[in-house]
């Protein structure tokens, strides 16, 4: 790119608008809002919505190059790491399954912006800008981007009484939230301390890291690459370590099973059922299988018989342990799968972990129809097709399909 030296700043500002458009946004389906009505087909689902955004320019490569008489024309200048952001949502510091990515699609919306919203992660070497220096000047070359963090909640169908005492199917605040971290297009400039530049803008950030001293000062400087000021070092000093592959520096970890747990569990007992078919959730014979659809026989050794064991209930919704008659184990999500989507739902032995509690979010009453949700995940159960043997397994986002929707009937 050639520009004259005046007109720098409106070149960069053009292609910085080119390259991340605000009238953009990614379309998006009307997302349900809380109290909209739901059905018993969204029991087994979820869906995010935005609690807090906030919206930062940030400078992700940057290095000062002074140009003098008789040095200017295109240069290619390296500029330094000061700035790494990575595209997370919630615990596991990525983007995995559907909801994750539905709610960085809600964020863009909401922001008319162009967000990243799979996982990735801005530059964390050195990066080369080509730049046409067509005047002398202290320069301010960078690589920058606008940060969006914020919150979010999570949206589940579950019953309401409603102030005449009747029932309702609501879109309702589900238990968990969590927070997020994307950003918009690269854009890529030069910038100098005397150029006018809009106020929150990128650009005005680069500036911001200059050294805008006197000009007899800077004439003082070699041409070429300046030192770091102050500022730049504080910023990199405050980046956290990376792991190969752009990785979070730190995961949080699942507790491991421990010693089995001592359960207070209700005398009833449930079989927990595709409704108006006959397969139910039963429960592995081997300890390294998964939590399958099985029909019910006399053979069935009572592994597809469940019980909810240490029940608590806040705001209508239940949070059991799920234990199992025919195995004596409880149903889980295996550490090492708790940040996969579509892992199968397993059973280990009973032990006071949050992979083992479940969420459960009913019909109206009358009605047997629920959705489990698995509280240290989030993800919701369902199973990919109504088959012998087919796996129970965690989605983020739940069965859109009504898949995830269960009967909680009495034995």
């Amino acid at each position: 790119m050639t520009v004259t030296a005046h007109t720098a700043a409106v070149a960069v500002a053009v292609m910085g608008l080119a390259a991340s458009p605000a009238a953009a946004a990614p379309a998006a389906t009307a997302a349900p809002q809380l109290g909209d009505s739901c059905t018993a087909a969204d029991l087994g689902t979820r869906h995010p919505y935005i609690k807090s955004t906030e919206v930062s320019p940030t400078i992700t490569h940057f290095k000062g190059w002074f140009v003098t008489e008789g040095t200017t024309g295109t240069h290619s200048v390296v500029t330094n790491v000061e700035t790494t952001i990575s595209v997370s949502v919630g615990l596991n510091g990525g983007v995995e399954g559907s909801f994750a990515a539905e709610t960085l699609g809600q964020v863009g919306a909401s922001l008319g912006l162009n967000v990243k919203v799979d996982y990735s992660s801005t530059s964390s070497e050195s990066s080369s800008i080509t730049w046409n220096f067509s005047q002398p000047g202290y320069y301010g070359v960078y690589k920058g981007t606008k940060k969006v963090t914020g919150t979010y909640g999570s949206l589940n169908c579950n019953r309401t009484q409603q102030g005449d005492g009747s029932w309702a199917l609501k879109w309702a605040e589900g238990p968990g939230a969590g927070s997020f971290t994307t950003y918009t297009t690269l854009e890529e400039g030069a910038v100098r301390c005397q150029d006018t530049v809009p106020a929150g803008s990128i650009m005005a950030k680069a500036q911001s890291l200059l050294d805008c001293g006197s000009p007899t000062a800077k004439a003082e400087h070699p041409a070429g690459a300046v030192a770091p000021t102050a500022r730049q070092k504080q910023n990199r000093l405050a980046q956290p370590p990376a792991l190969a592959g752009g990785a979070p520096a730190e995961q949080p970890r699942a507790t491991g099973l421990g010693a089995r747990a001592a359960l207070d569990c209700q005398t009833q007992v449930y079989k927990i059922a595709v409704p108006g078919k006959p397969l139910s959730w039963g429960a592995p014979i081997l300890a390294s299988d998964g939590v399958r659809l099985r029909p019910s026989t006399i053979f069935s050794a009572h592994l597809d018989h469940w019980r909810l064991c240490n029940v608590t209930e806040s705001n209508g919704v239940i949070e059991a342990s799920l234990w199992n008659w025919g195995s004596g184990w409880c149903a889980t999500i295996t550490p090492q799968n708790a940040a996969t989507d579509r892992a199968a739902l397993m059973t280990a032995p009973c032990a006071e972990d949050d992979l083992q509690r479940f969420y459960i979010y009913r019909d109206v009453p009358g009605s047997s129809k629920i959705g489990v949700q698995n509280k240290y995940t989030g993800s919701m159960m369902g199973h990919d097709r109504y088959a012998d043997g087919e796996f129970i397994r965690q989605y983020s986002s739940g069965r859109q399909d009504g898949t995830g929707t269960y009967a909680l009937s009495g034995v």
